[in-house]
C-alpha cells in the first residue's frame, strides 16, 4: 500500500470527530503561543520572527539560540496552524500519518522550518498533483513532510550573496522544483526501505537534497551543515512538555473509559508502513501511546545529561507524532538502547545534542525492532548511529530529516539480509516436516 493512500477504511468506529481533532491542534497552537509570551514580549517575538524568516536555517540551526524561546515557540505555533490549513484545503481526514506530519512540522519549526521556506515546497507538491490530475490529498504527506527541504529555499535566498530579488526568485524556484519532485520519488522510495524506515519522505528529501547540494557545489557555492545549540531550559521545558503529555494521557484515558484496555494489542503492531494506529486501534489508544512516548522521549535526554533545546524538543514532538503511526515503546526502546550502547562503546559524550537527536530521530527504524525483535532493534539503532554522522555532508544540511535519510539506508541494508535469513529459517522448518501455514503463523 502507498504511504500516500489516505482513503483506507477505518477498522474502528471514530471516537472523536474531525472537528474535535482540529480543535485539539488549535488548542495546542494556542498553548505554544501563550507559553511564548511567558519568555518574550510581543515586540521581541515579532523581531525574532523576522530574523527566523531571513535565516539560512541549515541543519542544525536551533532557533532558541538564534532568537530566543518566545519567537521560536511562536514560529512553531504558526507552522502548526499552517499545516492544519493545508490539510483542511485538501479535504483529507486527519489520520495517523497526517497527525504525525502535523506534529513533525511543529517540532522542526523549532530548528529550521518557517513560513517563508516551507511555502514553495508545499506549492510544488500540490502542483505535481494538479499536473498529473490526481487528488491533492495524495500529495499532502509529501507537502507537509517535504518542508524538511526548507533550508534549501533559505540558503539560496539569503546565503548565496545574490541580490535579494534574485535570491527570492531562485530560492522559491528551487523549493518549488524540490516539492514537485517529492511525491513521485517518495512513492518509489518506500519500496527501497519496504516501510521499515518510518521517515520515508525524509529519505527522499535526502536524495533530492543531495542532488541540489551537488549542483550548487559544482557552481562554486559552499554549503555546510551548521551547529548552533542552546542550553539551560531543562526545568522550563521539562514542566511544559510533561504538562502537555499529561493532558494528552488524561484525555486519551477518558475516551477509553479510563483504562488502558486494548493498549496491549497496539503494542503487538510492528509499526511497518503503513501501520496507522489511529485507524486500526482508535484515537484514544493512539493518544495514550503518544503521551507515553512523550514521557519516554523527555526522560531520554535528561537521563543522558543532555539539554532540552530546539532540536531535541523537535525530536520529542516527532516521536510523539509517530505514536499514531508506527512507533510505540516496544519498538522504540530497543533503538534508543542501540544508539546509546554504540555511543558508549565509541566513547562519545552522550550529553551532546547530536548524539541525543540521533537516538530520538533514529527511532525511524523502530519497525525493524517491531518485526524482528529486541536484539535486532538494538543492532539497527547501533548501525543507524554510525551512519547518521556521515550523511549530513551529502546534502549540506539542507535536508532537516538527516536521520530519515540515514534510517532509509539502514533499512535498505538490513532488511534484505533479515528477510533472507528469515526465508531460509522458514524453509528449513518446512523441510523438517512442519506445515507451512504453521510456520507463517508462528513467525507472525
Amino acid at each position: 500500500m502507498s504511504v500516500f493512500n489516505l482513503g483506507k477504511d477505518s477498522k474502528k468506529k471514530p471516537e472523536i470527530s474531525q472537528t474535535s481533532i482540529y480543535r485539539l491542534f488549535i488548542l495546542m497552537a494556542c498553548y505554544l503561543g501563550l507559553v511564548a509570551l511567558l519568555f518574550n514580549s510581543p515586540s521581541e517575538i515579532l523581531n525574532g520572527q523576522l530574523k527566523i524568516l531571513t535565516s539560512p536555517s541549515n541543519l542544525i540551526t536551533d532557533y532558541f539560540a538564534l532568537v530566543g524561546v518566545g519567537p521560536t515557540l511562536f514560529n512553531s505555533a504558526l507552522m502548526l496552524i499552517h499545516a492544519l490549513i493545508v490539510v483542511k484545503l485538501t479535504r483529507a481526514e486527519i489520520n495517523g500519518p497526517i497527525l504525525a506530519a502535523i506534529l513533525t512540522v511543529a517540532g522542526f519549526s523549532l530548528f529550521g522550518k518557517n513560513l517563508y521556506n516551507s511555502m514553495p515546497i508545499v506549492i510544488g507538491a500540490f502542483a505535481y498533483a494538479k499536473l498529473t490530475l490526481i487528488p491533492s490529498k495524495r500529495s499532502l504527506l509529501a507537502a507537509l513532510f517535504g518542508t524538511a527541504l526548507g533550508p534549501l529555499v533559505s540558503e539560496i535566498t539569503f546565503n548565496m550573496n545574490l541580490p535579494i530579488l534574485f535570491g527570492v526568485f531562485f530560492g522559491c524556484l528551487a523549493g518549488f522544483l524540490a516539492g514537485f519532485m517529492l511525491p513521485p520519488i517518495a512513492q518509489h522510495a518506500i519500496s527501497f526501505t519496504k516501510g521499515f524506515s518510518l521517515y520515508n519522505v525524509g529519505f527522499t528529501c535526502g536524495l533530492i537534497g543531495t542532488l541540489f547540494t551537488s549542483v550548487l557545489r559544482a557552481m562554486g557555492n559552499e554549503i555546510e551543515p551548521v551547529t548552533l545549540y542552546s542550553s539551560g531550559y531543562n526545568l522550563h521545558f521539562g514542566i511544559i512538555l510533561c504538562f502537555l503529555f499529561s493532558l494528552m494521557l488524561l484525555y486519551g484515558l477518558s475516551l477509553n473509559s479510563w483504562s488502558f484496555h486494548g493498549y496491549g494489542r497496539l503494542l503487538q503492531h510492528s509499526g511497518q508502513l503503513t501501520d496507522d494506529f489511529m485507524e486500526e486501534e482508535g484515537f484514544s489508544l493512539a493518544l495514550i501511546n503518544m503521551s507515553l512516548l512523550g514521557f519516554i522521549s523527555v526522560a531520554y535526554p535528561i537521563a543522558l545529561g543532555g539539554q532540552l533545546n530546539g532540536p531535541v524538543i523537535g525530536g520529542i514532538l516527532t516521536v510523539v507524532g509517530f505514536g499514531a503511526f508506527g512507533k510505540h515503546p516496544r519498538n522504540v526502546i530497543p533503538v534508543l538502547m542501540g544508539v546509546t550502547l554504540m555511543g558508549y562503546v565509541n566513547s562519545f559524550d552522550m550529553s551532546l545534542t547530536s548524539v541525543i537527536i540521533a537516538g530520538l530521530f533514529g527511532t525511524t527504524v523502530a519497525p525493524i525492532a517491531g518485526r524482528y525483535g529486541v536484539l535486532i532493534g538494538i543492532l539497527a539503532g547501533a548501525i543507524h548511529f554510525t551512519i547518521v554522522g556521515n550523511t549530513s555532508y551529502l546534502h549540506g544540511g539542507i535536508n532537516l530529516y538527516n536521520n530519515g535519510f540515514a534510517g532509509g539506508i539502514v533499512a535498505a541494508i538490513m532488511i534484505p539480509l533479515l528477510e533472507a535469513v528469515d526465508y531460509h529459517h522458514k524453509l528449513k522448518k518446512v523441510r523438517e516436516g512442519v506445515n507451512p501455514a504453521d510456520v507463517i503463523q508462528t513467525e507472525d
